[in-house]
């Protein structure tokens, strides 16, 4: 332990106490076998999930480059191997002296102070919406127009935008689309919503839940996005003092826009980045095409971590009262998937959290918002046959 890492305070509280304060401390696979508090139900159909992914690519594809390069074969063995000894669950210590003797971790960056990573939560909402257009529902969701098309930029990302003379235009912004009618009377429209903000965070999850009024539900998801870069209205908000640093979360930016309706379009056209979505009928997907599993999946920068790997999170979550009021914090210790990514999750610093679906869900997601780290686990190069 360095210097000035002194803490009176006792089990998982010292662990969580230890890492968010950047001072050395040994974590292992086994420590996270007794720590993990999740039903082993929801990590097996994960684990399904991901392989589902990955046994549809070349064994030698690379599907991530950090914390190092690993391959879809290197993935697959390391998540058969752990759920075979997951069969060991109900004795957490022999689990753990297993996953100690195979597994290792690997830090999703390094385990300086400085290297946290920021955990924020995602979730389904479940909406009120109509297949047709009438004077309630009057906000559209867009599918993926035809002229949206892609191209390599000088750093061999695609880009997304329109062909126009074979060059690449930037596509149409928020403002054009919602507020000029850029795509109006094309086909596109999936379905109609009550409110415009309900469409704007329909956006920033990425799927969803529409609730028909015959009581039917419709899942939509991602399907493309206009090429803008993703611009945060919390952050808009927070610099021009609107709101303070502290108070910020989904609910509070809700009540904003919900107080402040002249300035409505203005704010939400300030993130110039659009989704355009699809129906969905296995329910909501991650960036993987597997359907994602709640409190089991995150979402991770797709250019550096790999694809459908068994990761472990470190940090804390909202706990949330009945009025949907944050109440604390708890931490946690949890094994969890790599099976989606998003337009703000950017870097090796910052990680999204799924938390499931409808308003149980959204309550702690809309409040996450927390330091912590994240690990990768793989098998040893050397270890014992199973």
């Amino acid at each position: 332990m360095g210097r000035g890492c002194k803490f009176i305070i006792a089990g998982r509280w010292l662990l969580l106490a230890l890492l968010l304060s950047g001072c050395a401390v040994r974590l292992s696979p086994a420590r996270i076998a007794m720590s993990d508090d999740l039903d082993v139900e929801s990590l097996r159909t994960a684990i399904g999930r991901s392989l589902v992914y990955l046994r549809k690519l070349p064994a030698e594809r690379v599907v991530g480059v950090q914390p190092r390069a690993m391959t879809a074969e290197e993935v697959i063995d390391s998540l058969e191997t752990f759920d075979r000894l997951l069969e060991q669950w109900h004795c957490r210590r022999c689990l753990g002296r297993e996953l100690d003797a195979r597994f290792e971790l690997l830090p999703s960056s390094d385990e300086s102070a400085s290297a946290q990573v920021l955990f924020t939560g995602y979730y389904q909402p479940v909406i009120d919406g109509s297949l047709v257009r009438t004077e309630v529902y009057r906000f559209p969701l867009y599918g993926k127009p035809a002229d949206l098309a892609g191209a390599a930029d000088d750093n061999g990302e695609i880009a997304a935008g329109r062909i126009e003379e074979g060059v690449l235009l930037p596509y149409f912004s928020r403002r054009e689309i919602d507020q000029f009618g850029a795509l109006a009377g094309r086909g596109l429209e999936i379905v109609w919503l009550k409110d415009a903000v309900d469409a704007f965070f329909l956006h920033i999850q990425g799927s969803g839940l529409i609730r028909l009024p015959d009581g039917r539900e419709l899942s939509v998801g991602y399907a493309a996005q206009n090429g803008r870069p993703y611009r945060s209205i919390g952050r808009l908000l927070i610099d021009s003092g609107e709101i303070a640093r502290e108070e910020m979360s989904m609910q509070r930016l809700r009540r904003y826009l919900a107080e402040n309706p002249s300035r409505q379009d203005d704010i939400l056209a300030h993130n110039e980045s659009y989704v355009f979505f699809r129906i969905n009928p296995e329910g909501a997907l991650g960036s993987l095409e597997v359907p994602v599993t709640a409190a089991r999946t995150i979402a991770t920068d797709a250019r550096l971590f790999p694809k459908g790997a068994l990761a472990v999170m470190q940090t804390e979550i909202p706990l949330v009262d009945g009025a949907g009021q944050l109440s604390g914090w708890r931490p946690v210790t949890r094994f969890v998937l790599n099976q989606d990514t998003g337009g703000a999750i950017r870097g090796l610093q910052r990680a999204d959290y799924f938390f499931g679906s409808g308003s149980a869900a959204g309550a702690p997601a809309g409040y996450m918002n927390r330091p912590g780290k994240l690990y990768f686990l793989t098998l040893k190069k050397n270890r014992p046959e199973p």
